[in-house]
């Protein structure tokens, strides 16, 4: 019909429910492409009547097939596509139909109802899902008709009979059977069991959809676990995140039984529906989170859960709240035990943890000066963190000098904490620095890697004096890594570095290493983890999970000029967590094959690291356009 229109067919044809720009320039949709040509522009598009889809979604795709092969139709092309900041590299092109990504934070948009631009978007909220749904339910055989019996306690909730009040209604838009919602789901009420027995490191990674091993490996979970009943009651629970699809996320409260609770989302992507849904549902508040400069964003990945019988938990993960993060990509989670409040009359330095994390955490959310946090902070206060071995690192945007407790945020937060508890380290132990993105650099190693990263990422607790400088290495996944993966090209979605950036540095192809992770059954599964850390043959000497990638935004960057201005720029939130051996263990390592007496830390990529080849490149988003 059209030369630039691809001449491969979507494999659902007429039930495709996608609006993902970049989907309709891979596939050729004849049904859209049909109406189009029959119409001399987009408002004179006669909608068939009937449909296998809803009829929002449909006209979603109208839209943008419109727009990316304008000669279908006379409709002019526009973008109204928000574009997202660029870090330190404003001049950069952006592909065509993919994010406009940061090159240090900022991530792909999620490729579900977000890109509506629908005046009326929370009619729409959940119509890609639902239509998603419908097309589940026609290609599953009808069931045959069972014996009503009693609901379990984990059922879904029985429509209520008057949902006026709850404004959007969950039970008129997703189904009963919650395998046709969402494609992994573990079995309930066993969340607890897994938690427990993922002791001491509480360290998981998500399922991913296309490897059926970590469907049911015991380090591997769902969403939908978090707010397994076993875990406790939900009372009420706070979402913390950059990209927030506000309809796939409702679902599983849906699922879940908290359809109704209260819920406190802040959020840094903005879209209608978030914009929106707080009118809709009472009981969601949806907050975006400003910054001032232009540079960053509101990265942070963190849960935060109040269950009825007055206890807590937190969860830091390096995930988006949306389908594709939780599909085929590899995430980690760290899930803190259940923590009790503390004794009526009980002293405030009560329920203290070892390491701090709750004096860390009432300063990062403190940071915030928001007025809908300050029940969580009061909660906090009176919750018992004492369980809790890990330590809190965080970022937060603005200039910062040290404290007399020392740094609080950002590489020199890491660096003390590494010179307080972290064993002496042998000088020929390489860090090794994992992450989805990777901002500008500079022109050479020692413009910032060197002098800042691994000056604060190399510290111990031996006594200060001359020392050799350690290692870089740094795995990202390359071009090959990609091409082979679930999703093929697509899976490099996630990984958004620019070649106008790679080529301001490219020293770094000395230290790139490839993406390994067949132990763990991600090999093909694309890394939007984060991880930095250190070992020998002896064992791991600390580990972190964060959601910081490797960027100056993310980590900050000392000021070298001006008599005024603060030491350490840092332009993003960020929150991980640090494992340590001492205090988790008290021992100078972690083993990682196992031993009689400990666990082996569950490591998320394969050890020994592969380096990229000499023919290897990493893997550009400018590949998405070619």
């Amino acid at each position: 019909m059209n030369s630039n229109v691809p001449t491969k067919q979507c494999q659902y044809g007429a039930d495709c429910y996608r609006v993902n720009p970049v989907h309709f320039r891979e596939y050729s949709h004849p049904h859209i492409e049909n109406v189009l040509a029959k119409a001399s522009s987009l408002k004179d598009v006669k909608i068939p009547d009937t449909l296998n889809i809803n009829k929002s979604v449909f006209e979603e795709q109208l839209k943008i097939v419109s727009k990316l092969f304008p000669s279908l139709s006379s409709e002019p092309n526009h973008n109204p596509e928000k574009k997202v900041k660029i870090d330190d590299n404003r001049s950069s092109p952006t592909p065509l139909n993919m994010p406009t990504a940061s090159t240090s934070n900022a991530e792909p948009k999620a490729s579900s109802s977000s890109t509506s631009t629908s005046k009326n978007s929370i009619d729409a909220l959940f119509a890609e899902r639902r239509a998603r749904m419908q097309a589940a339910q026609r290609e599953k055989p009808a069931p045959a008709p069972a014996p009503v019996q009693p609901a379990p306690p984990q059922s879904v909730p029985e429509p209520a009979s008057n949902s006026s009040n709850t404004g959007i209604s969950l039970q008129q838009s997703l189904p009963r059977d919650i395998n046709s919602y969402f494609p992994v789901v573990a079995p309930r009420g066993r969340m607890a069991e897994k938690l427990a027995a993922a002791a001491p490191y509480n360290f998981f990674l998500t399922t991913i959809t296309a490897s059926k091993p970590t469907h049911t490996e015991p380090l591997s979970i769902t969403f939908q676990e978090l707010l397994d009943a076993s875990l406790g009651q939900l009372e009420s629970s706070v979402q913390m995140n950059f990209m927030v699809d506000i309809g796939w996320l409702l679902a599983h409260y849906f699922f879940a039984g908290y359809e109704n609770v209260p819920l406190l989302v802040l959020y840094g992507d903005e879209t209608p529906e978030l914009k929106m849904v707080s009118k809709k549902k009472p009981n969601v508040t949806a907050v975006k989170v400003d910054i001032k400069t232009p540079f960053g964003v509101h990265h942070t990945k963190m849960g935060l859960y109040g269950y009825r019988d007055g206890s807590m938990r937190i969860v830091i993960s390096t995930a988006n709240l949306y389908e594709d993060d939780w599909h085929n990509r590899t995430q980690g989670l760290w899930v803190s035990p259940r923590l009790p409040a503390v004794p009526e009359g009980s002293d405030t330095n009560y329920g203290e943890s070892v390491t701090d994390f709750r004096a860390n955490l009432l300063a990062y959310l403190e940071a915030y000066k928001l007025p809908q946090l300050q029940p969580w902070i009061a909660r906090l206060r009176k919750t018992d963190f004492s369980d809790i071995k890990v330590c809190l690192v965080a970022s937060v945007p603005g200039g910062h000098v040290n404290t007399p407790k020392g740094p609080l945020w950002g590489h020199p937060r890491l660096g003390h904490l590494l010179a307080q508890h972290a064993a002496p380290i042998d000088d020929t132990c390489p860090l090794v620095a994992q992450s989805s993105s990777i901002g500008s650099l500079g022109p050479s190693p020692e413009s910032w890697v060197l002098a800042e990263i691994m000056a604060s990422f190399r510290k111990d607790s031996a006594p200060v004096g001359i020392r050799r400088q350690p290692g870089f290495r740094m795995i990202y996944p390359s071009y090959s890594n990609v091409r082979q993966s679930h999703d093929g090209l697509l899976g490099g979605g996630c990984l958004p570095y620019v070649r106008n950036t790679h080529v301001k540095q490219e020293w770094l192809k000395d230290y790139l290493h490839q993406w390994c992770s067949r132990t763990r059954h991600r090999n093909k599964a694309m890394p939007h983890i984060k991880t930095y850390c250190r070992w020998s043959h002896r064992g791991l000497y600390w580990f972190l999970l964060t959601s910081a990638n490797l960027s100056k935004s993310a980590w900050g960057v000392y000021n070298k000029t001006g008599r005024f201005e603060k030491p350490l720029r840092i332009n993003s939130y960020e929150i991980g967590v640090l494992f340590l051996p001492k205090l988790m263990l008290d021992e100078n390592f972690f083993p990682m094959d196992g031993n009689k007496k400990h666990p082996a830390f569950p490591m998320p990529y394969d050890v020994p690291i592969v380096p990229y080849a000499p023919e290897d490149t990493p893997f550009l988003m400018d590949y998405l356009t070619q």
